[in-house]
C-alpha cells in the first residue's frame, strides 16, 4: 500500500514511524514533511491541495493521513473525496469542532454535553459583563486556530478584560480573536482522550496527559505541548464509561444531525472535576505530543485502522495495544515560544545502552543542510521511552534527551509527575 501523511510535525513524523513498521505500507510520501522525513519516504511539495491530491491520484497513493488541523478546517478532505481518494481525518464541516469555539461550545450546549459556563461574543461590553459575574481565575479563548495558544487564564477581571480587547483588537490573534470565548476556570487535572472514527463507528484509545506550560511545576507560559504520557493512571474503567456515554456517544450522534458525520480523529481536550468529565474543548486531529506516544503504543496496523476509519469499516476492526507506557519530551529551541531561534546543528550521541533500544526521536522543528540536521525553530524534537512501567518509561525517554545537543535546546524534566505518584 502506498501512504501519505500530510503535515510537517513530530505529530507527522511518528505517524510515519507507525507507517514505516507496517508491513502493509510499500512506499511512504510526506507533503511537506521536515528535515528528518526523507529518513522515513519521500519528501512532496505543492502549491495547495488540489494539485495535492492529483499528485495522489497520478501515483496511485491508497491512503492519505491528515496531520495538522490547518489543512482540516481548509476542506482537504472533501478536495481528496471528490477527486475518489481514500483520506483520514475530518470533513470541512466536521472540523468546525475546532475552526470554531463558538460552534463548539454552542455545539456542546445544544447536546446537553458537560462543559464550563460560557458566553461567547465579539461585542467586549457583553463579555466584561459576563466576566463580573465569574470566580477567578477566568479563561478567555481565541476563537480560530491559534496553534494551540489562543488560551489566557486570567488572574483578575482587568486582565481577562484586557485580553477580550486585545483579541477583539486583532491585536493578539489577528482574525482568529476576532469572535472570543469567555469561560469559568474548572479545578481539576486534564487529560486528553482520542477517539478515532468513522462517521457511525468509533475505537476509543487509551487516555494521555499533557503537559502545557513551558517549565517545570507548570509553570511560564502556554505552549503547543512540551511532553506527553500514555496511558495515565488518572482515569479508570467507571471514568471511561462516563466519558463514553455522556461525550463520545453524544457528539458523534450531534454531528450526524449536523449533516458533518464526524470521521478521522476526535480528540477531546477534558478537565476531570472530582472524577466527573466535562470538556474544555474538541480537537479534529491527533493532539501533539500526544500522538508520539499513542503511535509506539499500537499493535494494530497503522494502515490497517486509517484505512477502515477512512472507508466506514471500523466495525471490523479489533484494536490492540502492547500492554506498555511511553513518554514523550519536548525539546525546544532557545526561545520557544516567545520568538525565533538561530538555527542549530542537532548533535546526536552514539553512545550504547540498551535502554536506549526502548527509545526514538521523533523529529519536528527540523532542517535538512549538507546531510546535517538542524533545529529551525519552535518545538524541535521529542525524545521517547517506551517501558514496562511509567517510571522506566520516563527514565529511557530522559536517558535519550541527556543524548541529544544542541545551542539553546530547552526541556521539562518532571513529564509524567502526576502519574508518578500512582507508579509505585
Amino acid at each position: 500500500m502506498k501512504v501519505m501523511v500530510v503535515g510537517s510535525g513530530g505529530r507527522e513524523y511518528s505517524i510515519g514511524l507507525a507507517l514505516k513498521r507496517d508491513p502493509n505500507v510499500t512506499e511512504l510520501f510526506f507533503a511537506p514533511g521536515n528535515g528528518a522525513t526523507p529518513q522515513l519516504g519521500q519528501n512532496v511539495t505543492f502549491k495547495d491541495y488540489e494539485e495535492l491530491a492529483d499528485f495522489a491520484k497520478k501515483n496511485s497513493i491508497e491512503l492519505t493521513v491528515v496531520g495538522p488541523e490547518t489543512a482540516l478546517v481548509e476542506g482537504i478532505v472533501d478536495i481528496f473525496k471528490a477527486k475518489g481518494l481514500v483520506i483520514f481525518g475530518a470533513s470541512k464541516a466536521a472540523a468546525r469542532l475546532e475552526g470554531s469555539k463558538i460552534f463548539m461550545k454552542n455545539f456542546l450546549s445544544r447536546y446537553n454535553i458537560p462543559t464550563a459556563k460560557f458566553i461567547e461574543t465579539s461585542d467586549a461590553k457583553k463579555a466584561n459583563a459576563f466576566i463580573e459575574t465569574l470566580d477567578l481565575p477566568i479563561v478567555v479563548k481565541a476563537d480560530g486556530l491559534c496553534a494551540g495558544k489562543g488560551v489566557i487564564i486570567a488572574q483578575s477581571k482587568e486582565e481577562a478584560k484586557e485580553a477580550v480587547a486585545d483579541m477583539l483588537s486583532g491585536k493578539s490573534f489577528g482574525e482568529a480573536g476576532l469572535g472570543v470565548v469567555v469561560e469559568e476556570f474548572l479545578d481539576g487535572y486534564e487529560l486528553s482522550l482520542f477517539v478515532v472514527c468513522d462517521g457511525t463507528d468509533y475505537k476509543i484509545l487509551p487516555a494521555a496527559q499533557d503537559h502545557k506550560r513551558l517549565k517545570d511545576n507548570d509553570i511560564g507560559p502556554n505552549t503547543g505541548g512540551m511532553g506527553a504520557y500514555a496511558p495515565t493512571p488518572l482515569i479508570d474503567e467507571e471514568l471511561y464509561k462516563k466519558v463514553e456515554e455522556r461525550v463520545v456517544k453524544p457528539t458523534l450522534a450531534g454531528m450526524q444531525k449536523e449533516n458533518a458525520p464526524f470521521e478521522g480523529v476526535l480528540f477531546i481536550g477534558l478537565m476531570i472535576v472530582k472524577n466527573e468529565p466535562i470538556v474544555l474543548e474538541y480537537n479534529v486531529r491527533f493532539g501533539d505530543p500526544e500522538c508520539e506516544i499513542l503511535m509506539p503504543l499500537l499493535k494494530t496496523p497503522a494502515s490497517e485502522l486509517f484505512y477502515k476509519a477512512a472507508t466506514g469499516n471500523l466495525k471490523n476492526l479489533k484494536i490492540e495495544f502492547f500492554d506498555k507506557y511511553a513518554i514523550a519530551v519536548v525539546m525546544a529551541s532557545e526561545n520557544y515560544p516567545y520568538g525565533n531561534s538561530k538555527p542549530a546543528e542537532i548533535i546526536i550521541d552514539k553512545n550504547v545502552n540498551e535502554d536506549l533500544e526502548n527509545t526514538h526521536i521523533s523529529y519536528a522543528g527540523v532542517s535538512l543542510e549538507d546531510g546535517k540536521l538542524y533545529a529551525t525553530g519552535g518545538r524541535v524534537l521529542l525524545c521517547v521511552g517506551v517501558g514496562e512501567s511509567i517510571k522506566e518509561a520516563r527514565d529511557r525517554a530522559y536517558l535519550l534527551c541527556g543524548q541529544v545537543h544542541f545551542a539553546g535546546k530547552q526541556f521539562r524534566s518532571d513529564i509524567a509527575y502526576q502519574a508518578l505518584k500512582h507508579d509505585k
